[in-house]
């Protein structure tokens, strides 16, 4: 027995060790992002890369601003330097720039938030209503409508970008908002449909039997038996969708100039006087994986299935 417990002890710490490992693997590009948005200017492209130094953010607030440089013969003195506003001061001791306006980010990231919600509440809506049809209902050819319905997914996107640009512009649906809301919704309903189904399918039916026995008609019965044992299938579905949406980039890119353009689309282009910003790169790269983190968060009681989700069987 002791042996027993000795050899167990010594799996435990060698699973908790592998796990720190990969982690700690895992988590490294995200703390080299976090890392070089909070670094100085003049040390971002230092190599060797310092461990140490001093934090700044100016790269947050050369990414909320726009910016253009000082003439070579009118440098600011001192004394001008010491009147600007403190986030000027930061900028300029960086980079020698000075900022002209407030910048994108702010449409930017507004423009995200809209598209991917929306877009994200379409399809579960729709994604649900669809999942439950086919677990309740005989649907005639239902195993080839759910393999069309999945084959949608399996089509990468640029594929397709071509003659979406060609139909949104005869349209009018270029750069605008709806356009990519029914897009993201297109994509990710299929997704939605064969998760939903398998939590669906998984309410023992004899619920809705028993509520539309007492009177309930068929939605009311789907509205107060069915959608809230199905919380946890939906808040992961929604997950999902909210990051696949949030994240994409090529349609994003194609379809968008201004007024609907989404951060994936616009964080690239990050160019100052110095050329490429790699600190608002990253310090946008920061603040773009918040919304995601805080949707997730708000969700994680519904991620992992409550013990009693489906515990009646047939």
């Amino acid at each position: 027995m002791p042996q027993i417990e000795e050899r167990k002890g010594i799996g435990r710490t060698v699973a908790i060790v592998l796990l720190v490992v990969f982690t700690v693997i895992y988590l490294f590009p995200l703390f080299y992002v976090v890392n070089t948005s909070f670094r100085p200017w003049a040390q971002i492209k230092e190599y060797p890369p310092k461990l140490m130094f001093e934090p700044s953010i100016g790269s947050y607030i050369r990414i909320f601003t726009a910016r253009t440089g000082f003439p070579p013969n009118d440098q600011p003195t001192q004394a001008e330097v010491e009147e600007m506003e403190w986030y000027e001061r930061i900028v300029y001791k960086g980079t020698n720039e000075q900022i002209v306006r407030m910048g994108d980010l702010p449409k930017r990231y507004m423009n995200s938030l809209v598209i991917v919600l929306l877009s994200t509440g379409i399809t579960i809506i729709l994604g649900t209503l669809a999942a439950y049809g086919f677990s309740r209902f005989k649907v005639k050819g239902k195993d080839d409508w759910l393999f069309f319905i999945l084959s949608t997914r399996m089509i990468p996107p640029v594929v397709v970008v071509i003659p979406v640009f060609l139909l949104y512009r005869n349209i009018g649906l270029n750069d605008t908002h709806i356009g990519l809301i029914l897009l993201y919704t297109a994509f990710n309903v299929s997704f939605a449909v064969w998760v939903m189904k398998g939590f669906l399918d998984e309410i023992p039916i004899e619920y809705e039997e028993a509520a539309m026995v007492d009177g309930y008609s068929r939605f009311e019965a789907f509205r107060k038996i069915v959608l809230p044992q199905a919380v946890t299938g939906i808040a992961a579905t929604a997950v999902f969708c909210f990051i696949f949406a949030w994240n994409e980039y090529a349609f994003a890119f194609l379809l968008t100039r201004n007024t609907a353009q989404t951060v994936p689309a616009w964080l690239p282009y990050q160019m100052g006087v110095l050329g490429y910003d790699w600190g608002a790169a990253a310090a946008g790269s920061v603040l773009f994986l918040i919304p995601a983190m805080v949707f997730t968060i708000l969700l994680r009681k519904h991620l992992v299935r409550g013990i009693s989700f489906g515990a009646v069987r047939k």
